[in-house]
């Protein structure tokens, strides 16, 4: 598959015309009549807001509340821009709520703040927290963005998840899952290298640990982490093993690495050190650490996934956040959880393994069956809203977190079919 090229120009020309920007704010109600003003607005409109009043949950029933997410950030890692400030993080926050109103129906705002204070910011998202029933947090530099998401996640009572970290955790996760499978591999017998030690990796090493991986390496620029090194954060530390190995060490017989640093942070030689048929997830965008062509000169038995689109295998966060925030939304959940992002995981993975459609054939111009090219599912798979934010809502209902009593799930996964 060829990757569609396109100029400066046309990019600027997209988000120039006919209207500035990618997102707009329409009414779901007639607005033609006196008495639609006045349903509108007064006198009509104090009917629900004292119901509100009475009962805050109505704001669910009465108002947008259920169905809004805000997508906030400070614009202090942008993609692969670094810290471009929140003015120039406003086209991709807007291109996160396209995302979320095509694959989910969630409508949302994007808030772009100014400040790199963890205090300020979080007390401003406090502030308008009660407008949501969730909040993307969005391309928020390590390590201010652990202390922030953990805050926010404590302080609101609604959904509150830091994408940059948990996305591609949910979704690599899901591929890791499906590659034990292929090489008959018990996930506690694992062995994963985890090459960078930011947001994500930090994310993707919690999110492995959890699901059942018991050794995980984890490498920063420095090299391997390890309990002989006083330069190390307390996230590092998380992962800090204690033996003062190297790279060649922690790369010898390991069946998974998964990228999530920079071209060139870990070589080809490394791979030829893995276990047979090794998992080779170089996730750096838009240039991986390694390119898939030469990862399968060296090793014809890789199995390879990177953070592109057009390589199989795309390890790509839009399979993952607008179901996830779908389920934890319409469940009305406190807070998406371990175990929720864990259920998107596994159904992410149970559903690579299902038949395909034969509209995605037709999409991607070739025959597509689960194995060592299809370890993860395509963003345009229609079953995705229905998989995955119905194993969310489970999850959340199963921990305790949701707040909707008497949850239909059958009627739920019919209301998602229909979007």
């Amino acid at each position: 598959m060829s990757q569609s090229k396109v100029s400066n120009q046309e990019a600027l020309d997209y988000h120039e015309y006919p209207t500035p920007g990618k997102i707009s704010v329409e009414s779901t109600k007639g607005m033609e009549t006196q008495d639609d003003l006045s349903m509108a607005y007064t006198p009509g409109v104090a009917v629900p807001c004292l119901e509100i009043e009475k009962n805050p949950e109505d704001a669910y029933r009465y108002t947008s509340k259920g169905n809004l997410v805000a997508v906030i950030t400070n614009g202090t890692a942008v993609l692969g821009l670094g810290d471009i400030g929140p003015l120039a993080s406003k086209p991709v926050m807007e291109g996160k709520g396209v995302l979320f109103k095509k694959f989910a129906g969630l409508d949302s705002f994007d808030i772009e703040v100014d400040t790199k204070d963890v205090t300020r910011f979080c007390n401003v998202v406090e502030a308008i927290g009660e407008t949501f029933g969730g909040i993307n947090l969005e391309d928020i530099k390590a390590p201010e963005c652990f202390e922030i998401e953990k805050r926010l996640v404590e302080t609101l009572n609604i959904p509150v998840m830091h994408d940059d970290q948990h996305g591609t955790a949910v979704i690599s996760a899901a591929g890791i899952t499906n590659v034990a499978l292929i090489n008959d591999i018990k996930i506690e017998d694992m062995r994963i290298v985890v090459v960078g030690a930011g947001a994500a990796a930090i994310s993707c090493a919690r999110l492995y640990r959890k699901m059942g991986v018991k050794t995980i390496y984890m490498l920063d620029s420095k090299g391997v982490v390890h309990n002989g090194r006083d330069d190390l954060n307390e996230y590092k530390k998380e992962f800090s093993c204690d033996c003062h190995l190297t790279q060649i060490n922690v790369f010898d017989g390991a069946h998974v690495v998964v990228g999530l640093s920079r071209p060139g942070s870990f070589s080809i030689e490394d791979i030829k050190r893995m276990a047979p048929n090794p998992a080779v997830f170089t996730l750096a965008n838009p240039t991986p650490e390694i390119f898939p062509e030469d990862v399968r000169a060296a090793r014809p038995d890789a199995i390879i996934a990177t953070g592109r689109s057009d390589f199989a295998n795309q390890v790509n966060n839009v399979l993952g956040f607008p179901f996830i925030f779908r389920g934890a939304m319409d469940t009305h959940a406190s807070k998406i959880n371990d175990e929720m992002k864990l259920a998107a995981s596994n159904a992410l993975a149970a559903l690579t393994r299902q038949e395909v459609p034969s509209y995605l054939n037709d999409i991607y111009k070739t025959e597509i069956t689960f194995g060592p090219e299809y370890i993860i599912p395509k963003p345009f798979d229609k079953r995705l809203i229905i998989e995955i934010s119905s194993a969310v809502a489970q999850a959340a209902i199963d921990t305790g977190v949701a707040r909707v009593e008497n949850f239909d799930m059958k009627a739920y996964k019919v209301s998602l079919a229909a979007r």
